[in-house]
């Protein structure tokens, strides 16, 4: 394999790392929380890693009984002590990049992936607020090579809307990383204890506050979240059964309510991110939400409207057809096809694309393809999905972003993910301009377009406003 230093040095253009991770080291960070946040921010931080925690220390059978996956056990690399303390340590990250050959990196936490997500009002935006001072102090001495995501919590709008203008407004974070997929309990239960919010359907709030202040602040959101340990991933005992495919369901969940919530055609200026799920299944719902759309928007549902069956003619049908106790039926009941109210679920609207305002299938390209971005890790080999022209339609190329993940178990030599990256274009699946979008124009965009000066100051400044005034 091509050394990762000597592939940058032939590209010819940058390389931004659009999801990479770094390690809180517990006992350091426990301490920063409760100096920042006090005794609500370290509970938030207990509470996260509770359900793991919890799960590793119950047998298969305990776990069985009740209702608890398998979690992940042994989450960092130990085989390369080097990169495990570059994962832990800023500045050895910092010298280090070049030997991995990016140029430029967007890091997210580890154990503050789970802050925003605990139900604990108090200690959530406590430990978040904490969290974002924490990791500023850590990182601002980097900045022109590396910038940390701030951890949004996302339960109300007003407590989004105040740590963005504390994160973004008083701290200078560029890159926030919000919460999705919200837990929230039925009142009563009915025998369903929560029910997940997706924010951008049906939600318990109206969120528009938080996408128009991301606008104003020019931050372009991105979701971090899996759904390993839920409904279908539940197994007691196999964690890869569990880990298979839980980021890419959690996304599209979320990605599919943004969309038909009408929130990229109401905010058309941001930019959406989900990360590392891939973008196979982001070009699978691009292409099931123009199927739909052709044969569920308002004038397809002409076609299945109970009032166009002619009774007389289907009676006619019948006598000729149907048999003595069809006409019967017909007869003494009439079509079982009804319409009204209680049978179209009692909604305002019957049209489900009606937020989007869509009038051809090219809407619904612009609204998808153009704002919405997907974070793919190296080794994934339906990366090059979102290239290929020919199959996904009306000829769209969705947006991939380049994440090293670097970090995590899945990661065993940092500086083998670009090179593992660029297999794609050595195996002829995509072309080195497909790759130079995956690692560089993509991520300039995702972030430049809603602030063009955000790689202002960095090693990647000239190549960045060079691409966005173009």
């Amino acid at each position: 394999m091509v050394q990762a230093a000597q592939l940058r040095g032939r590209l010819g253009h940058p390389v931004i790392d659009a999801d990479g991770h770094w390690l809180e080291f517990a006992p350091v960070l426990i301490d920063a929380l409760e100096r920042i946040g006090g005794e609500p921010a370290v509970r938030a931080l207990k509470m996260g890693g509770s359900r793991v925690r919890g799960a590793l220390a119950m047998t298969v059978a305990e776990r069985r009984d009740n209702g608890l996956a398998q979690e992940a056990f042994w989450g960092a690399p130990t085989r390369n002590t080097r990169d495990r303390a570059t994962a832990i340590m800023p500045r050895l990250l910092y010298e280090r990049l070049d030997e991995f050959g990016i140029d430029f990196s967007i890091l997210y936490p580890t154990a503050g992936l789970g802050i925003p997500r605990v139900n604990d009002d108090e200690a959530r935006v406590a430990a978040c607020h904490a969290f974002n001072i924490y990791q500023w102090e850590r990182f601002e001495p980097f900045k022109d090579r590396i910038t940390p995501a701030a951890v949004i919590p996302m339960h109300s709008p007003e407590e989004a809307l105040a740590e963005l203008d504390h994160a973004v407004g008083e701290l200078g974070f560029k890159v926030i990383m919000m919460n999705s997929m919200i837990e929230r309990p039925y009142e009563p239960s009915g025998g369903v204890d929560y029910w997940f919010d997706m924010i951008g359907l049906d939600s318990a709030h109206d969120y528009d506050p938080v996408w128009n202040r991301c606008r104003e602040l020019g931050v372009s959101p991105t979701f971090h979240k899996g759904s390993r340990g839920r409904a279908l991933r539940l197994s007691p005992s196999n964690f890869v059964y569990n880990h298979i495919g839980h980021f890419a369901a959690a996304s599209e969940a979320v990605c599919k309510a943004m969309f038909l919530g009408g929130v990229t055609r109401r905010f058309p200026e941001l930019n959406f991110a989900f990360l590392e799920g891939g973008v196979a299944w982001a070009c699978l719902l691009y292409a099931d939400l123009l199927g739909h759309w052709e044969i569920r928007n308002r004038e397809a549902l002409n076609f299945t409207d109970p009032a166009n069956l002619d009774s007389a003619l289907m009676l006619e049908l019948a006598e000729a057809y149907g048999g003595t106790e069809m006409v019967a039926a017909i007869k003494d009941r009439g079509l079982s096809e009804r319409n009204g109210p209680d049978t179209t679920g009692h909604i305002d609207d019957l049209d489900d694309f009606s937020a989007c305002k869509i009038e051809t299938g090219e809407d619904i390209k612009a609204l998808f393809v153009d704002r919405f971005y997907f974070g793919c890790e190296a080794d994934d080999s339906t990366n090059a999905w979102a290239f290929n022209r020919k199959n996904n339609p009306y000829g769209a190329r969705l947006n991939t972003l380049f994440g090293s993940d670097i970090g995590h178990f899945d990661v065993q030599d940092m500086a083998g993910v670009l090179p593992e990256a660029y297999e794609l274009v050595e195996d002829e699946k995509i072309t080195g301009e497909d790759f130079r979008a995956f690692v560089f124009d993509n991520p300039v965009r995702f972030w430049g377009e809603t602030n063009p000066e955000f790689f202002a100051g960095t090693a990647v400044a000239d190549e960045a406003k060079t691409l966005l005034s173009g």
